[in-house]
Protein backbone atom coordinates (compact mmCIF):
# COMPACT_ATOMS: atom_id res chain seq x y z
CA UNK A 1 0.00 0.00 0.00
CA UNK A 2 1.18 3.43 -0.96
CA UNK A 3 1.49 6.23 2.09
CA UNK A 4 0.02 9.65 1.23
CA UNK A 5 1.15 12.43 2.39
CA UNK A 6 -0.26 15.83 2.30
CA UNK A 7 1.87 19.40 1.88
CA UNK A 8 0.44 22.57 1.80
CA UNK A 9 2.71 25.13 0.39
CA UNK A 10 1.71 28.65 1.47
CA UNK A 11 3.50 31.88 0.74
CA UNK A 12 2.74 35.77 0.00
CA UNK A 13 2.47 36.20 -3.55
CA UNK A 14 5.38 36.38 -5.88
CA UNK A 15 7.97 34.58 -3.45
CA UNK A 16 7.57 31.54 -5.96
CA UNK A 17 6.32 28.78 -4.01
CA UNK A 18 4.47 27.88 -7.70
CA UNK A 19 8.05 27.94 -8.90
CA UNK A 20 9.39 25.68 -6.35
CA UNK A 21 6.73 23.11 -6.67
CA UNK A 22 7.00 22.97 -10.77
CA UNK A 23 10.88 22.72 -10.65
CA UNK A 24 10.22 19.64 -8.17
CA UNK A 25 8.04 17.69 -10.62
CA UNK A 26 8.87 18.79 -13.99
CA UNK A 27 12.21 20.72 -13.65
CA UNK A 28 10.51 23.61 -15.36
CA UNK A 29 10.83 27.39 -14.76
CA UNK A 30 8.84 30.10 -16.14
CA UNK A 31 10.29 33.52 -16.37
CA UNK A 32 6.71 35.32 -16.71
CA UNK A 33 5.17 35.71 -13.05
CA UNK A 34 1.85 34.37 -13.12
CA UNK A 35 -0.38 34.75 -9.92
CA UNK A 36 -1.83 32.09 -7.88
CA UNK A 37 -5.53 33.06 -7.97
CA UNK A 38 -7.29 29.26 -6.81
CA UNK A 39 -5.42 26.08 -4.91
CA UNK A 40 -4.24 23.75 -7.08
CA UNK A 41 -3.33 20.41 -6.27
CA UNK A 42 -0.43 18.39 -7.42
CA UNK A 43 -0.23 14.76 -7.05
CA UNK A 44 3.49 13.49 -7.29
CA UNK A 45 5.05 10.24 -6.03
CA UNK A 46 8.63 9.84 -3.94
CA UNK A 47 10.47 7.38 -3.47
CA UNK A 48 11.87 7.53 0.32
CA UNK A 49 14.92 4.71 0.92
CA UNK A 50 13.10 1.89 -1.32
CA UNK A 51 9.00 3.18 -0.32
CA UNK A 52 6.92 4.81 -2.48
CA UNK A 53 4.69 7.43 -1.07
CA UNK A 54 2.16 9.46 -3.24
CA UNK A 55 2.35 13.56 -2.28
CA UNK A 56 -0.57 15.51 -2.37
CA UNK A 57 0.93 18.94 -3.18
CA UNK A 58 -1.44 21.85 -2.55
CA UNK A 59 -0.36 25.11 -4.02
CA UNK A 60 -2.38 27.55 -1.73
CA UNK A 61 -3.14 31.28 -3.06
CA UNK A 62 -2.33 33.64 -0.63
CA UNK A 63 -4.16 33.74 1.92
CA UNK A 64 -5.05 36.54 4.73
CA UNK A 65 -5.11 33.90 7.39
CA UNK A 66 -4.88 30.23 8.21
CA UNK A 67 -8.27 29.06 8.55
CA UNK A 68 -9.24 29.03 12.29
CA UNK A 69 -12.09 26.35 12.16
CA UNK A 70 -13.13 23.59 10.09
CA UNK A 71 -16.28 25.58 8.98
CA UNK A 72 -13.54 28.70 8.26
CA UNK A 73 -12.05 26.43 5.44
CA UNK A 74 -14.62 24.55 3.57
CA UNK A 75 -16.43 28.41 3.31
CA UNK A 76 -12.84 29.44 1.32
CA UNK A 77 -12.18 26.89 -1.80
CA UNK A 78 -8.68 28.44 -1.26
CA UNK A 79 -8.26 26.88 2.16
CA UNK A 80 -9.63 23.35 1.49
CA UNK A 81 -7.76 20.67 3.31
CA UNK A 82 -5.13 23.07 4.40
CA UNK A 83 -5.74 22.54 8.43
CA UNK A 84 -5.12 18.68 8.31
CA UNK A 85 -2.63 18.99 6.24
CA UNK A 86 0.26 16.37 7.39
CA UNK A 87 3.32 19.00 6.66
CA UNK A 88 3.73 22.47 5.43
CA UNK A 89 6.06 24.66 3.31
CA UNK A 90 6.58 28.13 4.15
CA UNK A 91 8.02 30.28 1.25
CA UNK A 92 9.28 33.76 1.66
CA UNK A 93 11.77 35.73 -0.58
CA UNK A 94 15.01 37.06 0.91
CA UNK A 95 14.87 40.01 -0.39
CA UNK A 96 11.05 40.86 0.56
CA UNK A 97 10.76 41.27 4.64
CA UNK A 98 7.19 41.54 4.48
CA UNK A 99 6.78 38.32 2.94
CA UNK A 100 8.86 36.59 5.75
CA UNK A 101 6.73 38.60 8.12
CA UNK A 102 3.37 36.88 6.32
CA UNK A 103 5.38 33.40 6.94
CA UNK A 104 6.02 34.76 10.37
CA UNK A 105 2.02 35.20 10.84
CA UNK A 106 1.15 31.64 8.97
CA UNK A 107 3.32 30.19 11.33
CA UNK A 108 1.65 31.25 14.71
CA UNK A 109 -1.77 31.24 13.04
CA UNK A 110 -0.69 27.42 12.36
CA UNK A 111 0.31 26.70 16.00
CA UNK A 112 -2.91 28.33 17.15
CA UNK A 113 -5.45 27.01 14.97
CA UNK A 114 -4.06 23.60 13.90
CA UNK A 115 -6.97 20.54 14.06
CA UNK A 116 -6.00 18.34 17.64
CA UNK A 117 -4.67 19.01 20.76
CA UNK A 118 -1.72 21.93 21.32
CA UNK A 119 0.34 18.57 21.23
CA UNK A 120 -0.17 17.54 17.85
CA UNK A 121 0.03 21.29 16.76
CA UNK A 122 3.42 21.07 17.76
CA UNK A 123 4.80 18.30 16.32
CA UNK A 124 3.69 18.96 12.72
CA UNK A 125 6.30 19.50 10.33
CA UNK A 126 6.96 22.91 9.08
CA UNK A 127 9.87 23.96 6.78
CA UNK A 128 10.39 27.61 6.13
CA UNK A 129 11.70 28.01 3.09
CA UNK A 130 14.22 31.54 1.86
CA UNK A 131 13.80 31.01 -1.96
CA UNK A 132 15.15 33.37 -4.62
CA UNK A 133 19.00 32.65 -3.43
CA UNK A 134 20.34 33.59 -6.54
CA UNK A 135 18.94 37.17 -5.52
CA UNK A 136 21.21 37.03 -2.30
CA UNK A 137 23.26 40.21 -2.38
CA UNK A 138 19.67 42.24 -1.85
CA UNK A 139 18.41 40.21 0.94
CA UNK A 140 17.36 42.45 3.87
CA UNK A 141 18.57 39.78 6.93
CA UNK A 142 21.95 37.86 6.89
CA UNK A 143 20.98 33.83 6.73
CA UNK A 144 22.51 33.08 10.03
CA UNK A 145 20.65 35.39 11.62
CA UNK A 146 17.39 33.79 9.84
CA UNK A 147 18.15 30.24 10.58
CA UNK A 148 18.66 30.61 13.95
CA UNK A 149 15.12 32.56 14.55
CA UNK A 150 13.69 29.96 12.70
CA UNK A 151 15.33 26.85 14.23
CA UNK A 152 15.70 28.03 17.45
CA UNK A 153 12.79 29.81 18.10
CA UNK A 154 10.38 28.86 16.05
CA UNK A 155 11.43 25.30 16.02
CA UNK A 156 10.90 25.05 11.85
CA UNK A 157 13.05 23.92 9.84
CA UNK A 158 14.94 26.34 7.17
CA UNK A 159 16.37 25.85 3.81
CA UNK A 160 17.04 28.47 1.30
CA UNK A 161 16.55 27.83 -2.00
CA UNK A 162 16.23 28.97 -5.91
CA UNK A 163 13.68 27.92 -8.05
CA UNK A 164 15.09 29.97 -10.95
CA UNK A 165 17.91 27.41 -10.67
CA UNK A 166 16.71 24.52 -9.04
CA UNK A 167 19.29 25.12 -6.32
CA UNK A 168 18.09 22.84 -3.25
CA UNK A 169 14.79 22.72 -4.47
CA UNK A 170 15.05 18.72 -4.26
CA UNK A 171 16.54 18.99 -0.61
CA UNK A 172 14.24 21.16 0.64
CA UNK A 173 11.32 18.49 -0.13
CA UNK A 174 13.70 15.83 0.85
CA UNK A 175 14.17 18.01 4.28
CA UNK A 176 10.63 17.66 5.13
CA UNK A 177 9.28 14.53 4.07
CA UNK A 178 12.65 13.09 6.24
CA UNK A 179 10.38 14.92 9.50
CA UNK A 180 6.98 14.31 8.04
CA UNK A 181 7.89 9.71 8.01
CA UNK A 182 10.56 9.98 11.08
CA UNK A 183 7.39 11.56 12.96
CA UNK A 184 4.61 9.38 11.80
CA UNK A 185 4.13 5.60 11.36
CA UNK A 186 7.84 4.65 9.92
CA UNK A 187 9.66 5.32 13.00
CA UNK A 188 12.39 3.11 11.69
CA UNK A 189 13.50 5.63 8.44
CA UNK A 190 16.71 7.33 10.28
CA UNK A 191 18.31 7.66 7.51
CA UNK A 192 16.01 8.43 3.80
CA UNK A 193 17.49 8.97 0.83
CA UNK A 194 14.90 11.13 -2.18
CA UNK A 195 15.70 9.74 -5.08
CA UNK A 196 13.11 11.75 -7.03
CA UNK A 197 9.71 12.88 -8.22
CA UNK A 198 7.85 10.76 -10.10
CA UNK A 199 5.25 11.97 -12.02
CA UNK A 200 3.75 10.10 -14.58
CA UNK A 201 5.88 8.50 -16.82
CA UNK A 202 8.52 11.20 -15.02
CA UNK A 203 11.48 9.66 -13.45
CA UNK A 204 14.33 11.66 -11.72
CA UNK A 205 17.22 9.43 -9.87
CA UNK A 206 19.16 11.53 -7.42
Amino acid sequence: MVETLSIAVIGAPGVGKTSIIRQFIYHDFCEAYTPTRSRYVYRPAVILNGSMYELKVLDVPPISAFPSSTSQEWLDLRCRGVRNANAYILVYDICCVESFEYVKMIRQQIMDNREGSSSSSSEVPILVVGNKRDLQRHRFMPRRAVSVLVKKTWKCGYVEASAKFNWHVILLFKELLCIAVSRGARQNHTSIRLQGALQRNRCTIM
